[in-house]
């Protein structure tokens, strides 16, 4: 008896599943079940999907010519295809666009778009209802009528537009057009590219950071990249030249970091504001996108923080922080909504092997931009009471956690813009000191609340050309108290000079064996293998003193 039960329900199964698998089949070659039910289905996109794409001009001299196409209808991108830049015209891309039940037997999807000057389908076999159809700016598009078009992997789900000739897609599931469109532009100007979607959206992947089985883990901080739409323009390089041509301040900041990362494989990378040069940036997303694709494909976690150039001219804050969540390998975040700024956060790295017990805290901060207040406290902003409130109160709640990690946990701290604390001139440091310490002038009280919750190491941006790290210590009893370095300027299209500045990038190589901590630095041009300035900062947990003085 319970043999024929069980033969019975293994025949049900089998039924089952193949009655499954020819619904299946049907469906996706000739969608014979109701939306209401087709929407369950493996294949269905949840997501919109484009039906048509086309491109408006506009000039300020036709009074006649628009940008603007039925709201009800059509999606604009809201990018201005000559950045603005153009003394009379503007350019927009403009998509249609319908979620998979709403598709009716008129609809078209659009599988395919390219750029060209000529008719993709010369020459090719197609049906009737698959030709190629043009548009402007050398725009065409594929479209198929096909019930089960929807259901393709070749849908195109999204557009976007980059910009200029080194743009690069950092998303996964898009793929940048290489040509790009076909604008009647100024060369100055950088180019356009449509970049695509194809099937639904995909989830970033979110590495966890954890320390290596060696109980080793490699921080490589990244300072002022100051990236552009375009290739960018070198400002003060050593030497003023790039691969014996005219020097381009990005190619050749992404050389410098590509061949670092490589060299270096850090376990972290923390890109430590200005990323973006705003004032040359007007498509911040296309900078962005270059570093993150760099980390990327190496499969390297980071984190961000912004500086007073990354949203100057550009992309406010909230805007950029909402790209740079969705990236891969992104552990970035905006923080709470309730304290000033955007990107006030911690990430826990684990220690070795499966442990759960966090070995290292990295607390970053947002340290804004200009001052609020010029005319008492000229110059820049500071890091205000709300949030060193919230860094005391979250310090303080996972003291008791970190306890449970059975060796020495460490918690470090990474600013855009130095701390008041970085210009005592008494204070012993290690590495140059080229240029004044552009600290704000107000003190908010920020170093304190570091050395109260037991931070051992902060570092910084900002001031590109100073490179040290400097010893904070009591000052009744002179004992060490918090390691305070900067990061130094590792990108072309901020200003180096101050008596020859090279370009530079500062790597923090922790031992978690021995709770020690170790800094150096590399250099883009001359002695571009060693270790520049490596010190021991931490030992033991414990804030070593400095070694030499370059007081």
């Amino acid at each position: 008896m319970t043999r024929r039960i069980v033969r019975t329900i293994s025949q049900l199964t089998a039924a089952a599943l193949i009655a499954f698998l020819v619904i299946f089949l049907l469906d996706r070659n000739f969608r014979v079940l109701p939306n209401a039910v087709h929407e369950y289905m493996p294949q269905h996109h949840h997501g919109l999907l484009i039906t048509d794409l086309t491109i408006t001009t506009c000039s300020t001299v036709n009074i006649f010519s628009s940008c603007k196409l039925d709201a009800e209808v059509w999606h604009r991108v809201e990018k201005d295809l000559y950045l603005g830049k153009s003394w009379v015209s503007s350019a927009y891309v403009h998509v249609r666009r319908k979620k998979e039940e709403e598709l009716t037997a008129s609809d078209k999807v659009v599988m395919d778009v390219t750029i060209s000057r000529l008719d993709p389908t010369t020459g090719a076999k197609g049906q009737a209802d698959q030709k190629w159809e043009s548009r402007p700016a050398g725009l065409w598009i594929l479209r198929s009528a096909k019930p089960h078009a929807s259901d393709s992997k070749k849908a195109v789900t999204a557009v976007d537009v980059l910009f200029g000739d080194d743009a690069v897609e950092a998303r996964d599931g898009w793929q940048l057009l290489g040509t790009p469109l076909l604008l009647d532009s100024d060369p100055e100007i950088p180019v356009a590219h449509l970049t695509v979607r194809r099937g639904s959206q995909v989830d970033p992947i979110k590495p966890q950071p954890r320390v290596k089985d060696n109980g080793k883990f490699k921080i490589m901080q990244l300072a002022d990249l100051h990236l552009s739409t375009g290739v960018g323009h070198c400002r003060d390089a050593i030497p003023d030249e790039y691969e014996g041509g005219a020097c381009m301040a990005d190619p050749r900041t992404l050389d410098f970091v590509s061949k670092l990362l490589d060299d270096e494989k850090p376990d972290l990378v923390v890109l430590s504001g200005d990323q973006v040069n705003g004032d040359s940036a007007p498509d911040a997303q296309s900078a962005i996108f270059k570093y993150a694709q760099l980390l990327i494909k190496r499969k390297i976690p980071y984190v961000s923080i912004f500086g007073n150039h990354d949203d100057e001219k550009a992309l406010p804050r909230f805007a950029q922080m909402a790209l740079i969540e969705q990236l891969p390998y992104s552990l970035s975040v905006a923080g709470p909504d309730d304290i000033d700024g955007v990107g006030n956060y911690y990430i826990e790295v684990l220690a070795q092997g499966n442990s759960q017990h966090s070995a290292l805290t990295l607390y970053l901060l947002d340290s804004h931009a200009y001052s609020p207040d010029e005319r008492q406290y000229s110059g820049y902003d500071w890091i205000k009471k709300n949030q060193i409130d919230w860094f005391k109160q979250t310090s303080s709640s996972l003291k008791k956690k970190h306890k449970e990690y059975t060796h020495i946990h460490m918690d470090l701290a990474f600013i855009h813009i130095p701390l008041p604390e970085y210009r005592e001139t008494k204070s012993t440091y290690i590495g140059p000191w080229k240029e004044g310490v552009t600290a704000p002038k107000f003190n908010s009280g920020f170093h304190d609340a570091l050395v109260e919750q037991g931070v051992v190491m902060v570092s910084c941006g900002h001031d590109h050309v100073n490179e040290y790290c400097m010893l904070s210590t009591d000052q009744e009893n002179q004992r060490p108290q918090l390691w305070m370095c900067y990061g130094g300027g590792a990108g072309f299209g901020g200003y180096g000079g101050y008596g020859g500045f090279v370009r530079k990038v500062r790597i923090f190589d922790i031992d978690m064996n021995e709770a020690r901590i170790s800094t150096y630095k590399r250099l883009e041009h001359g002695d571009t293998k060693s270790h520049i300035d490596p010190q021991i900062i931490v030992d033991g947990g414990k804030i070593l003193p400095a070694m030499v003085d370059h007081a």
